[in-house]
């Protein structure tokens, strides 16, 4: 047996977890929701899901500032699949997630069991309006190699300075190279 969950990373009350039980639940600013999330962002009646085949079938209500599922807005009904990111509007991120439980199970904990690790910061979260495409992932920053080129380029040049006067010091040529030094005939 699952039973399902919203966790909220994002929004008025981060960590707040919302449990999904029934057939069909509204999500909206309206506190009659199954999921009433008290934001401006969020429409009265933002979103429905609805339980089907053992699965919460998300779909927006026409809200104002959309739903998304994984950075993509809703244009019809999506299955939510365990670790989905929900976004309502910009601000307000919930993550999906499925737990499984047995009934019959006897639940034992030690205090180290206990503690729990903080969720991981929410991934960033694409925005868009009416006849957006997102944009394709951009890469991680690469480091910007020029000024390691113009180091190494300077050194050199300096060591082949260095090294060209030592052996002008050394075979006696200054005459030859500089014959307007003092001295030279």
């Amino acid at each position: 047996m699952s039973q399902f969950q919203f966790v909220m990373r994002s929004g008025p009350t981060p960590g707040v977890t919302f449990p999904l039980e029934g057939d069909q639940l509204t999500i909206g600013r309206d506190s009659s929701n199954g999921v009433a999330i008290n934001d401006a962002e969020v429409s009265r009646r933002h979103a429905r899901l609805t339980f089907q085949g053992g699965k919460y079938v998300l779909e927006d209500l026409g809200s104002t500032n959309g739903s998304f599922v994984n950075g993509q807005r809703l244009a019809g009904p999506v299955v939510l699949k365990p670790g989905d990111v929900v976004s309502l509007g910009e601000q307000i991120v919930l993550m999906y997630d499925a737990i499984n439980m047995d009934p019959g199970a006897t639940i034992a904990s030690s205090r180290k069991s206990a503690r729990v690790a903080p969720p991981p910061p929410p991934a960033p979260v694409q925005t868009a309006s009416p006849g957006y495409t997102p944009a394709p992932a951009v890469p991680a920053k690469k480091t910007n190699m020029l000024p390691i080129f113009i180091g190494a380029g300077v050194l050199l040049f300096i060591c082949a300075c260095v090294g060209f006067f030592s052996w002008v010091d050394a075979t006696y040529r200054w005459c030859v190279f500089f014959p307007f030094i003092a001295g030279c005939p």
